[in-house]
């Protein structure tokens, strides 16, 4: 019992770094790209400290595998530097709710990549999800900033969901550590001439400090816990406490950026959110 408790106090403080994540976008005075940049370079370093202390092989079984990491930490990027502009255009709610649809992607995705059924109550999911983003839009406009904001987090989902399936076939091979290391260094690598061969606003320490910050607590530390604390609890619980991300983000952007949600997003959010839920819970149900 004791063990499931500690498992569930890692996964609870885990989801809660990633909730405070997003706020990064507003707090750094940088570029989407220069701030995924750094949050990977950091990490990355985290990474490979904490591998070596565990003494984890992290060389691959086959040539082929580091090449297929490579891609999956171009999508990260991708997926990363979505998620900020998302946030820097419009709020942390837009972002972190967007972002949230995901598992919709997933539905869509996965019969394509494993071969399986998809459902009717996929679809029901998939469209109340898709009715949630409807309602956080205010106006179908491009040139409207939650709009963008919207179109940028759909497409951090979009990523992440493909992201999601291609690590689940290197899951049973790989530690996710190291897997996650691979991942972020490619990132880092990728997003470098992107980063530095076009003019960037000066760096300030204050941006650094939360650069590291960010790489190392709200990256590195927060994805050992989540590992570590699947060990010893079910996926499907780590996955109904992972719909708390975006109810953490919203309330400290709320107090600490003074970001109020409108109602349409509030209420778009609570059917976001009540989907991801009940896929989580069925998911669980299903596999049983």
């Amino acid at each position: 019992m004791k063990a499931k408790n500690a498992g569930l106090l890692q996964i609870h403080v885990a989801v809660f770094l990633f909730g405070l994540s997003g706020l990064f976008g507003k707090l750094v005075t940088l570029p989407a790209g220069l701030i995924v940049f750094g949050r990977v370079v950091f990490a990355s370093i985290f990474l490979i400290l904490l591998l070596v202390y565990l003494r984890q092989n992290i060389k691959l079984n086959q040539q082929r595998h580091y090449v297929y990491l490579a891609v999956m930490g171009m999508l990260l990027a991708v997926h990363w530097v979505t998620f900020f502009l998302s946030i820097q255009v419009a709020t942390v709610a837009i972002g972190l709710l967007t972002f949230s649809t995901f598992p919709v992607f997933v539905t869509f995705l996965e019969p394509y990549f494993f071969k399986e059924k998809i459902r009717l109550a996929d679809i029901i999911a998939a469209l109340l999800t898709l009715g949630g983003v409807i309602l956080v839009i205010p106006e179908f406009q491009l040139n409207n900033s939650v709009t963008q904001g919207v179109v940028w987090g759909i497409t951090s989902g979009f990523t992440y969901a493909v992201l999601s399936l291609l690590n689940r076939n290197f899951a049973a091979e790989y530690s996710s550590l190291v897997i996650a290391f691979y991942e972020q260094a490619a990132a880092a690598i990728l997003l470098f001439p992107f980063v530095f061969l076009r003019p960037q606003p000066v760096v300030q320490v204050n941006d650094i400090l939360l650069l590291l910050l960010l790489g190392v607590v709200f990256t590195g530390v927060s994805h050992s816990l989540f590992i570590s604390g699947l060990k010893r609890i079910k996926t499907q619980t780590a996955g109904i406490i992972s719909s708390l991300e975006p109810v953490y983000g919203i309330i400290f952007a709320v107090m600490l950026l003074q970001e109020i949600p409108t109602l349409r997003e509030i209420l778009g959010g609570l059917i976001i959110l009540g989907t991801v839920v009940y896929k989580s819970i069925d998911a669980g149900a299903s596999s049983l």
